[in-house]
């Protein structure tokens, strides 16, 4: 349902400006705490005011952080400083321990501003070129300094705050897509004074960016453990709710629980803490799809919320309440030198009081119930337009949202006119208030229904149009986008018969809900090989690793922090880190300014990949399926070099899921700690794929190589196991009545059988993985395998420094059933006399593989050993691994892990996992702990630590490796038996179709589970 949705984004709690609502073009810079720099669909770089900057001397002077996507720490400042305070003189100073400049000043000629004075300096620390601009102007001196890479944004920014103008243009700055949104809100949060990353945070909540506003609440709790001061508890209870509410629009919703636990911990009467309590727990719910619990919540007193042992009488709202508080514990803003009035805790309630009445009439309005809804959001309107004329800034989300509820009632009672003025009014507020954000794309895709619905198709079509747009590089929740986009997806398949070309919108529409993970980790590769191995590849490559280490050494920080107990040793670490961190971060900002001196790594603005991209990139023979989950709907897109059909099978995604969860079980089931294989449901393999292909089933005829993107059940599922053809289905029944082998599948029409299969994670992916130069390596062939039977118990050398789930661990049974090294050694000998090697035993450690130097040497890894890929016990976290042997060292653990896979140097094109439920997803914690986002897709665990290693193609199992008939054997090296040139696919389908054809192996659990990760294409060996 779309409300559920739309409720979820109201702020808990009021910005603390009151400023009127202005178009964002009539903004002016000096009396904003945060804007985005230049134009275009990428958001590249913001400036940040500054409040306590040491370059400031007067009350008149203004300073800025210029912050960078993919940068983790400030790339440039910008000054507005008083003339005749020797404001020059004190930047130099302050500039002076890292910077230093040449004493030649040049003069450049900037737009907007004229004759500017330049100076060429350069980091001390590092060859990185930093460059100064100055100007002065009547009292004021201009001033923007900071790295050359980021020039475009120094000069943008510079010409900005001369004129107090928002100035549109384009940045042209290297970044490596690595770094996502809520990292550079990280940063962001970080340069802003307290007060103000309190706004922004709310203002990223209502503008509908959960993750970034969730970046700002962490941000300002760790600040305020760091400084402490007389009202630390109120406002750590204020981030905490508002960190717990991100954390539950995100889908989080146990994590959200704990951490509002944490701030009802706090005790408080506060008027306003116990406002944002109630309205937490009632936006929680309904989150949860619980409005009849989150309406008892709306209904109860405040006094429930209370924290045992407060007064009752502490919450009522009095004007010497108001007062004390107001003089006590809030603190002015500053804004180009200008004080902006701030809400005082009566304003503060009365909106809080009008969100929870709002939310009432919401859910009212959802029980029919219309009468009390339209009575409550209209009072909810009215409440929010006593303060302060309704020109609180904060409160157009609020208000939007009540617009949209009256609307949906005045439609459903035939006030049409009434409900269009309604949204297009809650469109105008949000675009004045927050432009192109989620929050105003959602108004705007609310509307675009409306339209559809009363039969406006083309005006309904091109808003829809705008919302894929803007969303299109952004990281929208998928569960909202989806929601948004849902109506979009019925009536471009309605109108495409009579508007054929509405299919190249449907295929831009599904390319907006690419997961993320290993799809972002793909983007970065082909980055990074686009032009070879060079030089720039190198710089790319150090700056995406450091921005990975940034993320682990912040991660591992707040777990040490967050110790009960720390000891010594604890603080030793702490310290360390502190300072590893600031290396790392002034190391990769110089990186990524170093990388700007190579145009292919400038990023300009985010291009959608089109239909007619994806065809061109097509050869004969070949057609991308392309399924698309929305909604609780299933949409597929049939392309071929000259041909589109998009279409709706006849399953929704809960029937394609359970579909899916019963042809698993009868490949692999655990039952009693007893792995089994029962007889394969081949009549549901061709239900399924009459029901997803029937229709394309006549244009697969001449289709050799088929690219399947999944989603929704399907990501579990290697498409190569549904059946084509109910004649073999029906013989296969026949010859089980008749008492045959339940077990024998032959003479059944695989889909793999008569096509060569790959697995794409996004078009987009595939077409830039396609487009990459080969392998540079000079060897064929590296296999690891037979790890050597660990002699003693070993563990880590201090279970502190290791992870939080320290008793997460392994049996050591596992170590003493090694894989033989025979499919290893066979392969090598397949390959031929081209240098290869083969590492077992001893000299298969965890850390052997990562001290390597020479892995970028092989175009071919293959790993045949164990894959730890499911959780140790139920309440531990997935750590996807690789059992390896134990090294002497205490550093080893005999396991290759997901984090130190992500950190190999590779250059291969082909990595082979001969393990266990390789194509398994990692987890958000092993993620995480990798320093980077995502992980909660099958394809995301050890697939993508490969990927992002350099592996261009992965092969990888989506079920336990069978060693019945040595049956993974015989498949992967059956892979090799094909020759040289061979494509991948090919090769592939000729190994898969020996085990189809004995008896023995003909169940899909022998030889279905591995699939071919990215273009099937290419060799599977190559002549060097």
């Amino acid at each position: 349902m779309r409300w559920f949705d739309g409720v979820k984004a109201v702020a808990v709690a009021m910005a603390l400006t009151a400023a009127a609502a202005a178009p964002a073009q009539q903004l002016r810079p000096s009396l904003e705490d945060s804007f985005r720099l230049g134009s275009g669909t990428g958001l590249l770089c913001r400036v940040q005011s500054r409040l306590t900057d040491p370059a400031m001397a007067t009350m008149f002077d203004r300073a800025y952080a210029i912050v960078c996507r993919d940068a983790a720490e400030p790339v440039g400042y910008i000054y507005a400083l008083r003339t005749g305070t020797d404001a020059e003189a004190r930047l130099a100073g302050l500039r002076q321990a890292k910077v230093e400049c040449g004493a030649t000043r040049a003069a450049v000629t900037i737009a907007d501003i004229g004759s500017v004075g330049k100076w060429d300096c350069g980091l001390r620390a590092a060859e990185v070129a930093y460059t100064v601009y100055a100007h002065s102007s009547g009292d004021t001196l201009y001033v923007a300094e900071g790295l050359t890479g980021y020039d475009s944004a120094l000069q943008l920014g510079l010409r900005t705050i001369y004129t107090d103008t928002m100035l549109p243009g384009e940045l042209s700055i290297a970044t490596t897509g690595m770094g996502d949104e809520a990292a550079f809100a990280r940063v962001q949060a970080g340069t802003l004074d307290t007060d103000q990353a309190l706004a922004e945070g709310y203002r990223r909540n209502n503008s509908g960016n959960y993750a970034e506003a969730a970046e700002f609440f962490e941000t300002l709790l760790q600040r305020n453990a760091e400084n402490g001061g007389a009202n630390s508890n109120e406002r750590a209870g204020e981030y905490l709710i508002n960190q717990a509410l991100q954390q539950s629009n995100l889908g989080d919703f146990e994590t959200a629980d704990a951490t509002y636990a944490r701030a009802l911990a706090i005790p408080s009467a506060s008027p306003t803490q116990l406002r944002l309590r109630r309205n937490f727990q009632a936006l929680h719910l309904l989150n949860q799809q619980r409005p009849e619990e989150a309406l008892a919540i709306l209904d109860d007193g405040l006094a429930a919320l209370m924290t045992p042992g407060a007064e009752a009488e502490d919450a009522a709202i009095t004007s010497d309440t108001s007062q004390q508080i107001n003089s006590g514990s809030e603190f002015a803003r500053q804004l180009g030198g200008e004080e902006s009035e701030r809400l005082t805790v009566t304003e503060r309630a009365i909106i809080l009081d009008a969100q929870a009445r709002q939310l009432r009439g919401a859910i009212l309005r959802i029980q029919g119930r219309t009468d009390e809804a339209r009575t409550a959001l209209s009072r909810s309107l009215t409440e929010i337009a006593t303060v302060r004329d309704g020109r609180v800034r904060s409160t157009a989300r609020l208000r939007a949202q009540a617009l949209t509820e009256l609307a949906e009632i005045d439609e459903a009672e035939g006030s049409f006119a009434s409900a269009e003025a309604r949204l297009q009014l809650a469109v105008s507020l949000l675009e004045a208030q927050y432009p192109l954000s989620i929050a105003s794309s959602a108004a705007k895709a609310r509307l675009a229904a409306y339209y559809a619905r009363r039969g406006a198709t083309d005006t309904a079509l091109g808003l829809f149009a705008q919302v894929v747009a803007e969303n299109r590089g952004r990281a929208t929740p998928r569960t909202s986008l989806e929601n948004q986009l849902s109506p979009y997806f019925e009536l471009m398949l309605d109108e495409m018969p009579t508007n054929p070309g509405l299919a190249a919108d449907f295929f831009l529409a599904t390319e907006t809900l690419v997961r993320p993970g290993v799809a972002n980790t793909q983007a970065v590769l082909a980055r990074e090989l686009s032009n070879g191995n060079d030089e720039a590849a190198r710089l790319f490559r150090q700056s995406v690793t450091l921005t990975r280490a940034i993320e682990t050494a912040r991660i591992e920080l707040a777990r040490l922090r967050g110790i009960e107990q720390p000891t010594s040793l604890t603080f030793q670490r702490i310290a360390a880190l502190e300072t590893e961190l600031a290396e790392l971060t002034e190391g990769q900002a110089a990186t990524t300014a170093q990388l700007a001196g190579f145009p292919r790594y400038q990023a300009v603005s985010t291009a959608a990949l089109t239909l007619e991209d994806l065809q061109a990139s097509l050869q004969p023979g070949e057609a991308y399926v392309k399924l698309s989950q929305v909604a609780g709907q299933v949409y597929v897109i049939f392309v071929t070099q000259d041909s589109v059909l998009p279409y709706r099978p006849d399953l929704d995604a809960d029937i394609l899921d359970g579909r899916v969860t019963l042809l698993r079980e009868t490949i692999s089931f655990v039952d009693n700690g007893q792995r089994l294989t029962f007889p394969f449901d081949v009549r549901q393999a061709f239900d399924l794929f009459t029901e997803l292909l029937g229709p394309v089933a006549g244009r697969m005829a001449g289709v050799d190589h088929l690219i399947v993107e999944p989603d929704g059940g399907m990501l579990r599922l290697p498409a190569n196991l549904l059946v084509t053809d109910e004649a073999g289905v029906a013989a296969y029944e026949r010859r089980v009545e008749a008492g045959g082998d339940p077990f024998d599948f032959t003479g059944v029409a695989w889909l793999g059988r008569d096509h060569a299969i790959s697995t794409a994670i996004s078009a987009r992916g595939f077409r830039d993985i396609r487009n990459l130069p080969p392998s540079s390596a000079s060897r064929a062939y590296l296999g690891f395998g037979e790890n050597s039977r660990p002699r003693a118990r070993l563990q880590r050398a201090n279970a502190e420094l290791s992870s939080s789930y320290s008793h997460c661990t392994w049996p050591l049974e596992f170590w003493r059933s090694p894989i033989a090294a025979s499919e290893l050694q066979t392969v090598r000998r397949l390959i031929g006399s081209d240098p290869s090697s083969v590492v077992t035993g001893d000299a298969f450690t965890d850390m052997a593989v990562m001290q390597r130097g020479d892995l970028n040497d092989f175009r071919i890894l293959h790993f045949a050993t164990h894959g730890l890929i499911t959780p140790a016990r139920r309440d531990c976290p997935p750590q996807p691994a690789l059992l390896t042997s134990f090294g002497d060292s205490d550093s080893s653990d005999g396991l290759l892990e997901f984090a130190e896979i992500f950190d190999l140097k590779l250059d291969a094109d082909l990595v082979i996992l001969s393990a266990c439920d390789t194509a398994s997803a990692a987890g958000i914690a092993a993620s995480r702990a990798a320093g980077v986002t995502g992980g909660g897709s099958a394809l995301d665990g050890l697939v993508r630590a490969f990927v992002g290693a350099g592996s261009r193609v992965v092969i990888a199992s989506h079920w336990p490796a069978p060693d019945d008939y040595d049956a993974t054997e015989r498949l992967i090296t059956g892979l090799f038996r094909s020759g040289q040139d061979v494509s991948l696919g090919e090769a592939m389908r000729n190994a898969q179709r020996g085990l189809m054809d004995d008896p023995a192996t003909s169940h899909p659990y022998y030889w279905s589970g591995f699939a071919v990760i990215g273009d099937g294409t290419q060799p599977v060996t190559r002549a060097n």
